[in-house]
C-alpha cells in the first residue's frame, strides 16, 4: 500500500469502525483518515481475518508488519557498497559528500553519480546514528572556558583598527559566565583573563575544562597532553585542575560554545565601540543585565540568580595573594651570550652557550634557569631590540675590552707619563680609524717592560712623527728605546747618516762651493 504517515492507533480506531459495521463513506466522514485509505486498509483487515469480533486487534507491531513493510531486501545494492569500510571512514572523520565521489572516481574509476553516494551515506546515518550524553556538573565543580572570534573595533581617538577575540568562561552548573574582548591569544592574555573571571565570579572552580590552545597545552593527546608550564604552575598557585577535551571533540565543552554563540547573537550586533576599553564596560554591563537575568533555554532558571543560590558559596575561595602570572619559555644561549623571549635579549653566563635554558618572565622580572639553578636575572625590557646584559656572563677577553674602554686607555696613559698620553690622544684623535685596540695594546706593552721604557718609546715614536702600536713595540723589542739622549738631539743629518747609498753622494759636500 503507498505509505502515508498514520500511526498505528489511527489504524486501530478505523478497524474498531469496521467492526461496528460502519461503512467506508460513514468512517472517512470521521476525519480519521480519506476514503480511498479505508478501503485499501478494509481489503488488508479482510485478508488477514482482522474484522472477526471473536479476535483481538492485532498489536501494533503485528500491524506495522503489514502495513508498513521494510523495503524488499533483494533490491539491488548501492554502488558504493563495495567500498563501504573506506567510504564509513572518510564519512565518519567529516569529510563530506562531494570529496568522496571525486575520491572514489579517482581512485576506482567509479561509474556512479553523485546521488548514489548521497543516498548511501543517508542510509549511514540511519545505521550509524551519533548518540551523546548529557553531562551532569554539580555546583562549584567545573567551569568551561574558551576563545571566540570578537569584533572588529575601529578606535575613535587614534583611528587603529582592531581585530578582537572573546575569552568567555561559563560555569557548568549554573551557566554563569565571565565574558572579556582581547586582542590576542598569548600566554600572559590567557592568564590575567582567568585572574580576572576567577575575581569577577568571587572563587575557583575545582576544575577548569578547556580546548587544546596553544596557550595552555603544548601538545595535544587524548591520554597524556602536555600542559604549558607556564598555566600549570598558575593553576598549582589558585588550586584548580586543568581538564583537556580529547582532540577535535569540542562538544565536551559544549555550554561554553553554546555561552560563545550566544554572546555572538545577543550582543555584538547593532552596538558600536569607541575604544577597546568601551567594548569591554558594555560587554560587563550586558553580563549582569541581559545575559545573567534571562531564563536559560536548557536549565529554565536565570543565571545570576541560580549562581548566587547554589553556586558561589561552593566555589574554593580565593588565594590571599594571586599567583604570579609568569611566562615560562625554552630559549638558546646563544655565541653572544644572549637569550632573545619576545624580541628582546638577555645574557647569560658564557660557559653556557649552545645550551638549552628556561627563562621565567613576569611583568617586572626575567629569570634564566639552567638544571633548576637560577643563572641570571634581568628586569623586563618591552621594546622590540632592547638589550640587558651583565657584564660578569661575558667571556674575559670580550669583558676585558669592553671595560678597557678610550676613558680608561687614557687614565693608564696618564699613569705612565706625558708622551704615552700625548700617543694616545693622537690615536683616539684619528678621524678614519677606531684605535682602541691599539691603544689598549701600547698600555699591555707596559706590562712586559715596564712603564719607563715605555714612556721613551712613546717619546721616541712622537719625535719620528709614528705614532702607532707597531713602532712602539718595534722600538721596545729592539731595545731603541735604551739609546743614549745626544742621538735625538743630532744638529745635522751627517751626525745620524753614516751609511752610504749607491747612488748617494757624501752629504757633507752638498755645502761646499
Amino acid at each position: 500500500m503507498t505509505f502515508r504517515r498514520f500511526e498505528m492507533h489511527h489504524y486501530r480506531q478505523v478497524l474498531a469502525h469496521m467492526r461496528l459495521g460502519e461503512s467506508d463513506r460513514s468512517i472517512a466522514r470521521t476525519g480519521i483518515m480519506g476514503r480511498p485509505k479505508v478501503t485499501e486498509l478494509r481489503h488488508i483487515a479482510v485478508k488477514r481475518n482482522w474484522l472477526n469480533p471473536d479476535l483481538p486487534i492485532p498489536n501494533d507491531m503485528d500491524l506495522a508488519r503489514h502495513l508498513h513493510p521494510k523495503k524488499d531486501d533483494n533490491l539491488q545494492p548501492s554502488l558504493v557498497e563495495p567500498y563501504r569500510d573506506e567510504v564509513l571512514t572518510w564519512w565518519q572523520d567529516g569529510i563530506q559528500g562531494t570529496t568522496i565521489h571525486a575520491a572514489l572516481v579517482r581512485k576506482y574509476d567509479f561509474p556512479g553519480s553523485y546521488s548514489s553516494v548521497r543516498r548511501f551515506l543517508a542510509q549511514l546515518k540511519t545505521d550509524h546514528p551519533q548518540v551523546t550524553t548529557i553531562l551532569d556538573f554539580d555546583p562549584g565543580d567545573a567551569a568551561q572556558v574558551d576563545f571566540g572570534k570578537g569584533p572588529t573595533i575601529i578606535d575613535v581617538f587614534t583611528g587603529e583598527i582592531i581585530s578582537t577575540w572573546f575569552f568567555v568562561m561559563t560555569l557548568a552548573h549554573s551557566r554563569h559566565q565571565y565574558a572579556e574582548i582581547v586582542t590576542d591569544q598569548k600566554i600572559g592574555t590567557w592568564l590575567g583573563c582567568h585572574r580576572r573571571a576567577f575575581e569577577f565570579i568571587g572563587g575557583v572552580p575545582r576544575r577548569i575544562i578547556i580546548d587544546n590552545p596553544k596557550c595552555a597545552i603544548v601538545k595535544a593527546c587524548f591520554h597524556d597532553p602536555a600542559v604549558q608550564k607556564s598555566y600549570a604552575e598558575y593553576a598549582e598557585g589558585y588550586g584548580f585542575l586543568i581538564s583537556p577535551c580529547p582532540v577535535r571533540d569540542p562538544k565536551k565543552k559544549g555550554r561554553v560554545e553554546s555561552g560563545v554563540k550566544y554572546l555572538k547573537r545577543g550582543f555584538m550586533p547593532l552596538r558600536e565601540f569607541r575604544t577597546l576599553t568601551d567594548a569591554n564596560n558594555q560587554l560587563k554591563q550586558w553580563i549582569l543585565e541581559e545575559a545573567g537575568n534571562r531564563l536559560h533555554g536548557t536549565t529554565k532558571q536565570r543565571p545570576l540568580s541560580m549562581f548566587a543560590e547554589t553556586e558561589h558559596h561552593l566555589l574554593q575561595s580565593l588565594p590571599d595573594r594571586p599567583p604570579e602570572e609568569a611566562q615560562w619559555a625554552q630559549v638558546k644561549l646563544h655565541g653572544d651570550c644572549h637569550v632573545r623571549f619576545l624580541n628582546c635579549l638577555y645574557s647569560a653566563p658564557f660557559r653556557l652557550c649552545g645550551n638549552t635554558l628556561w627563562l621565567k618572565a613576569t611583568d617586572e622580572v626575567v629569570r634564566i634557569f639552567y638544571e633548576y639553578q637560577l643563572v641570571a636575572c634581568h628586569p623586563r625590557l618591552t621594546r622590540p631590540g632592547d638589550r640587558s646584559t651583565v657584564d660578569d656572563h661575558l667571556p674575559p677577553n670580550a669583558l676585558a675590552y669592553k671595560m678597557r674602554d678610550p676613558q680608561w686607555c687614557l687614565k693608564q696613559a696618564r699613569a705612565i707619563g706625558p708622551c704615552c698620553t700625548k700617543l694616545i690622544q693622537i690615536l683616539f684623535a684619528d678621524r678614519v680609524l677606531d684605535n682602541l685596540r691599539a691603544a689598549q695594546g701600547i698600555i699591555r706593552l707596559g706590562d712586559k717592560y715596564g712603564h719607563k721604557r715605555l714612556e721613551d718609546a712613546c717619546r721616541r715614536a712622537l719625535f719620528f712623527d709614528n705614532p702607532r702600536y707597531g713602532s712602539v713595540k718595534t722600538i721596545l723589542k729592539k731595545g731603541l728605546d735604551q739609546l743614549p739622549e745626544q742621538t735625538l738631539l743630532f744638529e745635522s743629518l751627517a751626525d745620524v747618516y753614516t751609511g752610504q747609498a749607491r747612488f748617494g753622494r757624501d752629504i757633507r759636500l752638498l755645502n761646499t762651493n
